[in-house]
């Protein structure tokens, strides 16, 4: 309940539902699901995937919404204003996400799929371009694009399971939207060899409109709405006790939307999958020990700034990944390949990193439950 498992104030704890506890078993059920569900029946993915415009899924966005929405309710936004004036944790993601991660992930994918896997990943495709080239060059591509697109959106999920402050993880996603904008086209372009990348502006700027700038409006005025007419303590007592479960079952309807999508993607190319997966998961690993093991201690950083900010550095904004791989090299090519296989990982990776920081608070001088 509401006032009793997740109070978000300062200096207040918030404890595991049940269904949270187990949340790990319901992600993996759900990708199960949806892998069945794509492969299975390919003509119901290939009609909910065509309402989109461009290049974002009408379906997953309105699942995404309802999983931001109340979290974006629960933020005291006022914390969102103390948090703009710590630089510490901001400086830290800036640094993490623009300046280390996009080189990290060439040097790792490099590594794996053009030395060390290179033998398992026979084969050519020819980009639109008609230039020839090995399918691991492609795939290697694919996780640039991971590597340059941080997470704008779901992160906010991960923060808010790992009891980080939500209003410092609305300002670093603001900043890092931002950000991308800017450096995005640069820093692919430089890593990706191509003189004059195209930059997805449609889907980026929408993304962070219905990802992010449409649940954080119906937040603050439901918030805003509820308090002066109920009182905080009804808001905080009865309305989040029932709005609490939304968020995890719409990342749940989230998960089973994309694997739906791409089910008969993944049952196609189990092998190349897992040659894929290995670099992008011990990349995930690297930033995230960098950022929050190191960077954020040296930094001494309470635990509630440390968590979102090591986080946000690990996770990627795969949509704006999908749909540049697809404009760069096309639907089927290997890069877009590799970006679904940042899909795959990405929720399970991510909550695995949730519990290594409940796990470590006492690191940070934080509440340990």
């Amino acid at each position: 309940m509401a006032g009793e498992n997740e109070m978000t104030g300062e200096g207040k704890t918030r404890r595991l539902s049940t269904f949270e506890k187990y949340l790990t078993l319901w992600v993996a059920l759900c990708i199960v699901a949806g892998i069945l569900l794509g492969s299975t029946f390919p003509g119901v993915a290939v009609a909910l995937d065509a309402f989109s415009v461009y290049q974002i899924s009408i379906p997953i966005a309105i699942a995404l919404f309802f999983m931001i929405y109340p979290i974006m309710v629960k933020i005291d936004f006022s914390e969102v204003l103390r948090a703009a004036r710590t630089p510490k944790p901001v400086a830290l993601t800036l640094v993490l996400n623009w300046a280390i991660k996009p080189f990290t992930m060439y040097l790792i994918a490099t590594f794996f799929l053009g030395y060390l896997f290179v033998d398992f990943l026979p084969g050519t495709e020819i980009l639109p371009s008609g230039v020839e080239v090995e399918l691991w060059r492609s795939y290697v591509a694919g996780c640039i694009l991971l590597g340059i697109a941080p997470c704008t959106a779901m992160v906010l999920m991960w923060s808010y399971l790992a009891r980080g402050n939500d209003g410092l993880t609305l300002v670093m996603v603001a900043i890092n939207s931002l950000t991308m904008l800017v450096l995005y086209a640069p820093l692919g372009g430089f890593l990706l060899g191509v003189a004059a990348m195209p930059i997805p502006w449609e889907t980026i700027l929408l993304s962070v409109a219905v990802y992010v700038g449409l649940p954080l409006a119906a937040g603050y005025v439901t918030r805003k709405w509820i308090i002066a007419r109920k009182g905080m303590a009804w808001f905080e007592t009865r309305f989040l006790h029932y709005l609490t479960p939304v968020s995890i079952a719409a990342l749940l309807g989230t998960l089973v939307l994309l694997f739906t999508f791409k089910g008969d993607v993944i049952i196609a190319n189990p092998l190349t999958i897992l040659w894929i997966a290995i670099p992008l998961f011990i990349q995930t690993l690297f930033i995230f020990t960098l950022g929050y093991f190191v960077l954020a201690r040296r930094l001494k950083l309470a635990y509630r700034d440390a968590a979102p900010a090591g986080m946000i550095g690990a996770s990627n904004h795969f949509e704006v990944a999908i749909a540049t791989a697809t404009i760069l090299f096309g639907l089927g090519s290997g890069a877009a390949l590799a970006t679904v296989v940042g899909v795959l990982i990405e929720v399970p990776v991510m909550l695995m990193l949730v519990r290594i920081c409940l796990g470590t608070q006492g690191m940070f001088g934080g509440e340990i439950e």
